[in-house]
């Protein structure tokens, strides 16, 4: 059997379709963990706190607990991503009284997990904090996902 560099082209294409379309899918979903962050100089210790990104289509929000003094404070840190290709980025704030900081976090997908790192910078009465925070979110096994009706 002969095949032409139009026909092998095509193949290439839609296997290409079929794979993206596939990564794409199992993306979509609600990845949960935690996110440790170094200490601050008015916080009761290393800041250890869920995190939950969720990703639909090309649109990725998350969501994080904080907490400084032993109670989660009212309003949570909430930010917005961008997705490139296995790369995932998150930026994101959080403010409280006079308190507040500006969130960016990074990493990479491996299978259904992304290891996350990043950096909070503070400004608490006139003075900046940056501080290191690094975790990980999990999405459920594919079986445990929304099929979609058809």
């Amino acid at each position: 059997m002969v095949r032409s560099a139009t026909t092998v082209g095509v193949l290439a294409a839609a296997i290409s379709v079929a794979v993206t379309s596939a990564t794409g899918q199992v993306r979509d979903a609600v990845y949960r963990g935690t996110l440790v962050c170094d200490k601050l100089p008015f916080s009761a210790g290393k800041g250890r706190e869920a995190i939950e990104v969720t990703i639909s289509g090309s649109t990725i929000r998350y969501s994080h607990v904080v907490r400084l003094r032993g109670v989660p404070e009212t309003v949570p840190e909430q930010g917005k991503g961008t997705l490139a290709g296995q790369d995932i980025e998150l930026h994101g704030s959080w403010k409280s009284g006079d308190r507040q900081y500006e969130a960016k976090y990074s990493g990479s997908f491996v299978r259904r997990h992304v290891d996350l790192k990043g950096t909070q910078t503070w400004t608490d009465g006139g003075k900046m904090f940056t501080r290191a925070c690094a975790g990980t979110v999990k999405r459920p096994l594919r079986v445990f996902l929304p099929r979609d009706k058809k």
